[in-house]
Parts: structure tokens; sequence; C-alpha cells
């Protein structure tokens, strides 16, 4: 997979409800979302005793990556191991489906399967637990609203009700228990992800005075509490 634009913007509801309905208009919402359009979305992110990665998002470091599980809906039958890589405001990932049996082995912290996996992305994140000592550290969950938009292979998604547990060592727990993230819990994250070119369209509907286009980090807003 190639390395794709990604934009994002910090907006209040009123501002969500005038985008949605222009974007309404010329794209399609995403097909994996549920009926109302939107899907629940879990993961939990990686770090070391010396928080590598949030750090790096703090200094403005442009090329950084981060390691995540993630699963929707609670639906624990589908588990993805993801790496994000970004490189200013160029983004790409990897990722590799894990069974439920070895997701929880991995955040128990039984890390001999992982060394002869057959996907090269969970060998990896197996070297990097052991070299960089890459732990899992915080879970965050939002809700997601997916559009898109097939010329320049264009994806905007609204993402709200961004929560985020306090620091604690057990994860995939029958009952989450956590926290609003933001100051301002009705606050969205609009992103806009595509190719080699964002169609004039798109642009003219989210240029507009009251949006500003921002560096913005869950994992980074989700940390503040620990």
């Amino acid at each position: 997979m190639c390395f794709r634009h990604e934009l994002k913007y910090l907006m209040g509801y009123p501002q969500y409800l005038e985008l949605k309905s222009r974007l309404q208009a010329v794209m399609e919402p995403d097909g994996h979302a549920g009926k109302d359009g939107r899907y629940l979305i879990r993961s939990i992110y990686f770090d070391n005793y010396q928080d590598k990665a949030l750090r790096e998002k703090l200094n403005g470091i442009s090329i950084r990556e981060k390691f995540r599980i993630r699963y929707y809906n609670d639906d624990l039958s589908y588990i993805t191991l993801e790496k994000k890589m970004k490189d200013n405001s160029l983004c790409k990932k990897l990722d590799a489906q894990i069974t439920k049996e070895e997701c929880g082995l991995l955040l128990d912290g039984q890390l001999w399967w992982m060394r002869h996996h057959l996907a090269p992305l969970v060998r990896e994140l197996y070297a990097k637990m052991h070299y960089q000592l890459l732990r899992p550290r915080v879970l965050v969950s939002y809700v997601r609203e997916p559009y898109i938009y097939k010329a320049g292979n264009v994806r905007v998604t609204f993402d709200s009700h961004i929560r985020t547990t306090l620091y604690h060592r057990t994860f995939l727990e029958d009952t989450v228990t956590d926290i609003h993230a933001l100051d301002f819990p009705q606050d969205m994250i609009l992103e806009v992800k595509f190719d080699a070119f964002l169609p004039e369209v798109i642009q003219n509907i989210i240029q507009t005075d009251s949006l500003r286009q921002q560096a913005f980090s869950k994992y980074q807003a989700c940390r503040r509490f620990g």
C-alpha cells in the first residue's frame, strides 16, 4: 500500500451537521457501517516506558510509527494488528489479522507464538517488543461515521465520542470503563484521506471559514490522563 494524504480538522457539533449535509450530496456511506451509518472502533495502542510514540508526536517528529490492536463493535471474532506510519501529512497503514486467542496471549505478555508467525507485521512487533520494550498502554474508543468518493479514492470520516481508559494492564474486558478524552465531549474529528489528489468538489465543501486544518492525534489526546 502506498502513502496517502491525511488531513484532520477539529470541529463542533454544528459544523458537523453542516458538513454532513453537504458531503452526503456527493459522497456515499461506507458499506461497512451499520444501519445508522456508524460503527464503534476500539484501538489498543503500544508504547514503551519512555513514551517514545507519544514524545515523537509532541515533539513534532515528521517521520514516525505506532502499533495498535483494533477491533470493531466489540466483535472479537475479527481483530487486526496495525502499524500506522506517518511522514508529515502522508500516512500508510499495514495490518495483519490475529485471533482472539493470539491477542489474549499478546496482551498477557506471552510472546512466544509471535516469533515465527506467518505475518511479517506480527514478527516485527515481536522484535520491537523486545528491543524497544513496546507494551500495550491505553485503549482508545470512538464512533466513526465514514463516507467514500471513488474519484481520488477519497474517504471522509467523522469521529465522535472519543474516550480513553486510564492506564491499566487489563484489556478486552467485558465492560469498558473509560472517560471523555476531549475538553468538550461534543467535539468531533473530521479526517480526509485521499491518494494523489483531492477532487475539487470535496475541497470546496471542507474549505470553510470556520474549519481549520490541524494536527490531531487520538492517541495523544487519550494519553493526557496517564
